[in-house]
């Protein structure tokens, strides 16, 4: 049966094992449920391992920093602080699935399908191994799962495929991705298999993916056969690199696969406006208007749930009414939205689905050709009076005043809409301009929207190309309406 879920998901690392000192406090061991109790999140998911170790003392992996020597002081506060509660008499794992227990939410390990410590100095295909092509270390791999799911009080485990192949190695060598899909479809029967050993209900298979057919095909997951088969019980898609927010993820083919199905679909909410993969740009989160146009987008395609991790650290009021927010749908409903279209990314390479932009115009070839921007939202603006402000904004680099540039969204021009113009940047307000376009007399559908941009004309001795950097759509409520007051 398909299944609502508020999930929000801890590494480990970055904001609890790698930042307290040891010996840890018990209180500090609670630290990454305690922060999320009491939000809507009935989801804990965490991520239990990385390439070069477990944070967790399993009995049939390596744990993080075992034999080795610890080079940092993140490492070093790792080994210790897990050991310090060892010496304890706790498991540091089932330290966290009691605390997330007594909170009323669910636990569910993650662990990343390209990791294999403990499997042995040539496993992993980076380090010249076969990866899982090797049975040995199929097995491995499967003793962790197994552990997971069975040895500790665990409600599932989730096999995080989408990691690879920049946050962790690919569970086979690269060039044999798509040979060895059946291989892999079996594995996942295996694991499916094992889940149902559990006494009781069977422990929750749950697989991070890629967003598009195209890139898990690509990368050897027959997803749809798991889902014809039923070998998960959710799927959650996202790409893993840089983590910039995506309200128009293209996601609807996951959701329409799953529709007969007991398989829930949870769309991921990724915690950036912008970072550090574009000029003179740095690393700054996405605001709360900003997750609710995602969330919106998600909910209006028919996913089952939401899916958020990494917010500002540590979190505080605004985070945690940000999840509270995102467990309850009807709170989003007339509450401020900033969408906003995601960028090429090169650092990901092959394993991305596209993107817009930027979109550049050559001068040499460009004056005349109308090109689209595609993007979805959830506001049916026209028809909702509380709806007050409605406003597109585009970035573009090298805007001069002498251009002209015809607009058209969904086929109604905006020539003769109110505008405004601003620095696209402070360090360099020469660079370019954001273009603020009040959208109120020419309201963006609620779904599917077309932007057309045209350059009609550029001054001749300019010769830099026109780049659309940003496309924006952002919508304010408020309770009082503007509409005009009568006779006037």
């Amino acid at each position: 049966m398909k299944r609502a879920r508020s999930i929000y998901f801890n590494d480990a690392r970055h904001y609890y094992l790698f930042v307290h000192e040891p010996p840890m406090r018990l209180e500090d061991a609670w630290g990454p449920v305690d922060e999320v109790a009491s939000t809507g999140v009935d989801t804990f998911v965490y991520g239990v391992s990385r390439d070069d170790g477990l944070f967790y003392p399993s009995r049939v992996g390596k744990r993080f920093g075992e034999g080795e020597d610890l080079i940092q002081a993140a490492y070093w506060r790792v080994w210790h602080n897990m050991q310090s509660l060892i010496d304890g008499g706790l498991d540091p794992l089932t330290v966290l699935i009691d605390r997330a227990h007594e909170k009323g939410m669910e636990f569910i390990a993650s662990q990343r399908m390209g990791a294999f410590p403990g499997a042995g100095e040539k496993a992993a295909q980076r380090d010249g191994g076969p990866g899982m092509t090797d049975e040995a270390v199929r097995d491995h791999q499967f003793a962790v799962l197994r552990e997971l799911a069975l040895d500790y009080p665990t409600e599932g485990i989730e096999l995080d495929f989408a990691a690879a192949p920049g946050g962790t190695d690919w569970w086979v060598p690269e060039d044999e991705l798509q040979q060895q899909a059946p291989m892999m479809t079996d594995f996942m029967r295996r694991v499916r298999a094992m889940s149902k050993e559990r006494a009781g209900s069977p422990a929750v298979i749950g697989a991070r993916v890629y967003p598009t057919r195209e890139l898990n095909q690509a990368a050897g997951l027959d997803v749809d056969t798991w889902i014809e088969e039923g070998l998960v019980d959710y799927l959650v898609p996202l790409v893993y690199v840089y983590m910039t927010l995506d309200a128009n993820m293209p996601i609807d083919w996951l959701v329409t696969a799953t529709a007969e199905t007991d398989i829930s679909v949870y769309a991921f909410l990724h915690c950036h406006y912008t970072e550090e993969n574009r000029h003179r740009a740095n690393r700054t989160y996405a605001t709360p208007a900003m997750y609710r146009a995602a969330a919106a987008n998600a909910w209006r395609m028919g996913v089952d749930g939401l899916y958020s991790w990494f917010m500002r650290w540590p979190l505080g009021s605004e985070q945690r009414s940000v999840l509270m927010e995102l467990s309850d749908r009807e709170q989003l409903e007339r509450r401020d939205r900033h969408y906003f279209l995601r960028r090429e990314v090169e650092d990901t390479g092959d394993h991305d689905y596209p993107a817009q932009l930027p979109l550049a115009f050559d001068p040499a070839s460009d004056v005349g050709v109308t090109k689209k921007i595609t993007f979805s939202i959830a506001d049916d603006t026209a028809n909702e009076p509380s709806a007050t402000q409605v406003t597109l904004r585009l970035a573009l680099t090298d805007l001069v005043a002498a251009d002209r540039i015809d607009l058209s969204l969904n086929g109604q021009s905006l020539a003769g809409a109110p505008l405004q113009r601003s620095p696209m940047r402070e360090i360099d307000p020469y660079a370019g301009q954001w273009v603020e376009i009040d959208l109120v007399g020419h309201p963006p559908a609620c779904g599917h929207n077309v932007l057309e941009v045209t350059l009609r004309e550029r001054p001749a001795d300019l010769k830099s190309s026109l780049v659309l950097e940003d496309v924006e759509i952002i919508v304010e409520y408020d309770t009082y309406a503007s509409t005009p007051l009568g006779g006037v």
